[in-house]
């Protein structure tokens, strides 16, 4: 076995069993969620470099010979999503020392986290469909957990809409696990994309269809998004920003995953669908964002319209599309998790409060100012941040198509790239550049709790920003991981091969 493959879990396990063993010191916990997070991105640097140089990696857990037994595989999209959630980790410990107060910490707020991280490298890593079943339950309950934390009466009401909507995309995943296994007596997904083909065309289609809503309610995709911006702005500003950097990527993640690999031999059907999909997402979630006033359900929203875009790349489905699918979910999840950092230390208390309300903020914080403009320019795809590349590869995929669909995506992901603009436009406006109302209310100034704590808050949001720009400023690097990802996915030769070997069945 390669114990490399099994770290992503393995970490995060450990941490998460340490910290029960320590639940009555908070200290102790606190210092175990930063270090497991630490071990956790040295973890997913060792897999994208192994896997970058050896290529696809393959473990079966047990002695069982695939297809059966419990299959590890990375490839590099996998490994990018696992050193994503490293940096996601680290990022929101770092912040968490200075936000999540000592009731949360007292009810297991570090033990939770590492739960959930479990929960998302294992569907990272897993090669059958089975366990990514499981990996998702482990996600949802932790993240359940997570959103009641502290029993507020908003956290309750968003976390009944998320785990309703949740359970029902459960339940639609188990249908189809029932189905496809009853069809075609297998669940590995490099096995499934050998024998699916055979199986015949309505059969395959209403399977596709069945996953497609599961994964879709996960990735909070048009008509099914709505529990996301009903939850992401109740709980602590550390489990939103934690939240938008990896859940709705695990929904992503499985989308692109399964009609890449399994659900193939209808792609002029299905992948027609998703660009229909990805338009509605695109604007449904932007439109909500320039109708409220409260800055996270703006972010909320946006999140929700940024999904749109990483399924525009699935749904052209050309070899430049998934690479600009892929560099759009690594670049959201940083951009997201700084900008719901950012609103943390604009706010105070947990509060959502009305941009009418706030003012004077660059005048009073011009470092807050500068990081936030920044990476508000960055996520509507302003050339040349990060946003502006991933955007472009996207919208040149779709003119490189050519047909009537791919060209109306096309439009809508500029004109909700326009609107995004107007919408981040419109925080700078009210919060930073306007004169601070008078008197100002003390719940609405940064934070200014202690130098310490100061620290804490700022180094997370600085580091993200960093990062973001220089993305932006040298994007090719990532871009040639990204592409060769990409080719991974598009011809899932060497996948298959590496985890069935030559005896195939």
């Amino acid at each position: 076995m390669k114990v490399l493959l099994v770290l992503p879990v393995l970490v995060p396990l450990t941490t998460a069993a340490l910290s029960l063993l320590s639940f009555r010191r908070a200290g102790r916990q606190r210092a175990l969620g930063l270090v497991g997070s630490v071990l956790q991105l040295a973890v997913g640097i060792a897999l994208l470099r192994a896997v970058h140089r050896g290529g696809i990696q393959s473990t079966q857990l047990g002695g069982w010979p695939a297809p059966y037994g419990i299959t590890f595989v990375v490839d590099l999209f996998s490994a990018l999503m696992v050193l994503l959630s490293g940096v996601i980790a680290v990022v929101t410990s770092i912040y968490s020392l200075a936000d999540i107060d000592r009731e949360r910490r007292a009810h297991g707020f570090y033990l939770l986290m590492h739960v959930l991280l479990m929960g998302t490298n294992g569907v990272f890593v897993t090669g059958d469909l089975f366990n990514l079943y499981v990996w998702f339950e482990v996600t949802l309950i932790a993240s359940f957990v997570l959103l009641v934390l502290g029993n507020e009466r908003p956290q309750m009401q968003g976390a009944i809409k998320y785990v309703a909507m949740n359970l029902i995309s459960s339940a639609l995943f188990l249908t189809g696990l029932g189905i496809l296994y009853g069809s075609v007596h297998a669940l590995n997904m490099a096995d499934l994309s050998l024998k699916l083909p055979g199986l015949a065309p309505p059969i395959r289609f209403t399977l596709a269809m069945i996953f497609l809503v599961a994964f879709g309610i996960k990735a909070a995709v048009f008509p099914f998004f709505f529990w996301l911006p009903d939850s992401y702005h109740t709980p602590p500003v550390t489990v939103t920003a934690l939240f938008a950097g990896l859940l709705t990527k695990v929904g992503v993640y499985a989308l692109v995953r399964i009609f890449t690999l399994v659900f193939v031999g209808d792609a002029g059907a299905t992948h027609a669908l998703l660009l229909g999909i990805a338009a509605f997402t695109m604007a449904v979630g932007v439109l909500g964002a320039v109708s409220h006033r409260e800055v996270r359900r703006i972010l909320a929203f946006h999140s929700v319209s940024q999904v749109g875009y990483m399924v525009m790349g699935l749904g052209l489905f050309t070899l430049s599309s998934l690479s600009g699918a892929i560099f759009f979910v690594l670049h959201h999840a940083i951009i997201k998790s700084n900008l719901f950092f950012i609103s943390g230390i604009m706010q105070s208390g947990g509060k959502d409060v009305r941009l009418d309300l706030q003012g004077g903020l660059l005048a009073r914080s011009p470092g807050l100012s500068a990081c936030f403009l920044v990476t508000a320019l960055s996520l509507a795809g302003v050339p040349p941040l990060s946003g502006f590349w991933a955007k472009l590869i996207l919208v040149r995929s779709g003119l490189e198509v050519g047909s009537r669909a791919a060209a109306a995506v096309v439009a809508t992901s500029l004109a909700v790239g326009l609107v995004t603009l107007i919408s981040m436009t419109k925080i700078w406006n009210e919060a930073f550049w306007k004169p601070a109302p008078a008197p100002v209310d003390a719940d609405l100034a940064p934070r200014e709790s202690g130098t310490r704590r100061r620290a804490l808050r700022y180094a997370p949001v600085v580091f993200l920003t960093a990062l973001g720009f220089t993305v932006g400023m040298a994007p090719e690097p990532l871009l040639d991981v990204v592409r060769r990802a990409a080719a991974q996915l598009a011809d899932p030769t060497e996948y298959v091969r590496t985890v069935l070997g030559d005896g195939r069945p």
